[in-house]
């Protein structure tokens, strides 16, 4: 991702600057330099291992452990706590307004969290192939299991080797769909797919714009859907 001049001009002039943390944003490393301060979501959070050991991020390096925190509603909490926590340091005439909407959010996250366990605990399945290492937050949080993650980008394609493992995988395991990723390559999923004769459903990780209640209940009512 190349940092565009205007959001570069916000970098330098922002008081603070609040980023996901857990690695994600290495490539913005240079340009935080100057900043006031940033402000690490995922500070205090226990970090899972990279389903396939490694993640590769926009600056190139490789990271053991998973960075897609957000998708666990139980981490959105502590990353929204601090987030409140420096805001309120820094704006502390605002500090009442600022913990209010926090409470009002932690709210809303706990019954993000009831509803995905509510709707996830009679599902026929609790075994997931995805075609994408990011979900691994989304699984623990909900007591699933993920098998195969499977990265396919540009250069990298699915092997036919790895083709046939994985239609083994999918009908040993009876599993009734396999998962895609909203902006993920679907090539080998549509082999997969044909093969095993599942369907496949999406799911998303929140990258593309969408509220992210929206997005997480989306992925909630598409795994109960598709487990069924």
């Amino acid at each position: 991702y190349t940092l565009k001049v205007r959001q570069m001009q916000m970098l330098e002039q922002a008081d603070a600057v609040a980023i996901n943390g857990a690695g994600l944003e290495d490539f913005l490393e240079d340009a935080l330099c100057g900043t006031n301060g940033v402000i690490d979501a995922s500070k205090g959070l226990d970090l899972l291992e990279n389903t396939n050991g490694h993640h590769e991020h926009h600056d190139g390096h490789m990271h053991g452990e998973d960075p897609h925190i957000w998708l666990s509603p139980r981490n959105a909490k502590v990353m929204a706590e601090n987030i409140c926590n420096s805001m309120c340091v820094l704006y502390p005439d605002h500090a009442h307004t600022i913990q209010a909407n926090l409470t009002s959010l932690l709210s809303d996250l706990d019954a993000l969290q009831a509803y995905g366990e509510e709707a996830l605990v009679d599902i026929s399945s609790r075994e997931l192939v995805t075609f994408h290492d990011g979900f691994s937050y989304l699984a623990e949080s909900f007591g699933l299991t993920i098998l195969e993650a499977v990265e396919e980008e540009s250069g990298s394609e699915v092997s036919a080797k790895q083709l046939i493992s994985l239609v083994t995988l999918v009908q040993e395991h009876h599993l009734p769909a396999i998962f895609t990723e909203t902006n993920g390559s679907v090539s080998a999923a549509n082999i997969i797919a044909a093969e095993a004769g599942v369907p496949i459903y999406t799911l998303d990780m929140g990258i593309s714009g969408k509220d992210y209640f929206d997005m997480m209940y989306h992925n909630i009512d598409t795994l109960r859907e598709a487990l069924n």
